[in-house]
């Protein structure tokens, strides 16, 4: 037996103003889209907006359904649309945040593990990384300068 040591580097930023200003109105537009979430079932709304390298932002919001399965986390909403609109254009910069109908949501709140493998096959395809930050409603904002550091054993084309 071998073992076999995985690490990840994140950065943990206090509050929102410590960010660098592109991230904070990024920040801003990711709390914008989370207004717009469709969350009847879970009352938990979270935000997405990328940051694409010729300079557009693209939102999403999660948008849930009756039947469970069906509905869409704010990540990839964001991410399939940016596939969809600006398909050659990879994305620098995705910023998550979520807030709750029930309590204030205070830790940093990551992608879930299904929009992890959604991004990490972005991140695959453009051959760069992207940086991600997420954060609650308020508090700290984490930073991961890639998906790959959220997911270290990807599932990708070389699996196949």
């Amino acid at each position: 037996m071998k073992p076999l040591t995985i690490t990840s580097r994140l950065e943990v930023y206090e509050s929102p103003e410590e960010l660098p200003q592109d991230v904070q109105e990024l920040l801003q537009a990711a709390i914008e889209a989370r207004e717009s979430a469709y969350a009847p079932y879970s009352s938990f709304k979270v935000g997405a907006a990328l940051l694409l390298e010729n300079n557009e932002v693209v939102i999403g919001s999660n948008q849930e359904n009756a039947s469970y399965p069906s509905g869409l986390c704010a990540e990839r909403t964001a991410v399939y649309a940016a596939g969809a609109k600006y398909p050659d254009v990879p994305v620098l910069k995705l910023v998550v945040t979520a807030k709750s109908m029930r309590h204030q949501v205070v830790s940093p709140v990551p992608p879930c593990g299904a929009c992890r493998q959604a991004l990490v096959e972005y991140e695959v395809k453009q051959d760069e990384p992207m940086e991600v930050y997420f954060t609650g409603e308020t508090g700290k904002v984490v930073k991961a300068d890639s998906v790959k550091d959220l997911l270290p054993l990807v599932f990708d084309n070389s699996c196949l």
